[in-house]
């Protein structure tokens, strides 16, 4: 049974960091691209990043480039989202998606990052 299971969502103040996980499991790891997706209180699903299958090539929107770090590790079949300096626009559910065949066709249950004082 295909799995992701994202984790390490908190509640933390402006200017900290996070490190947000998806472990995965019931798929070849290895042979997938990856991606980070987000949704805001209210508000609709936002791509945030997406990373290849060997982890060679990372990709950002363009509100992300420089806070946001995408990562993998294809030995423990997970995946990271680094967010550093984070901001109250930053608060969402996280979300880690599969992709294949050009759709994110598996998604995880999300982890929520609450930033605020």
């Amino acid at each position: 049974q295909l799995q992701l299971v994202e984790s390490g969502g908190d509640l933390v103040q402006p200017g900290g960091s996070l490190r947000l996980s998806c472990a995965t499991s019931g798929f070849t790891f290895s042979d997938y691209w990856m991606n980070w997706v987000r949704q805001a209180p209210g508000k609709g699903l936002e791509w945030v990043s997406a990373i290849s299958s060997s982890g060679s090539n990372t990709y950002y929107a363009d509100s992300m480039k420089g806070r946001f770090t995408i990562s993998r590790d294809n030995a423990k079949n997970a995946l990271y989202l680094q967010i550093d300096n984070l901001k109250s626009e930053d608060t969402a559910v996280y979300y880690c998606a599969k992709r294949s065949g050009g759709l994110m066709d598996y998604w995880g249950e999300g982890t929520l990052v609450i930033v605020s004082l």
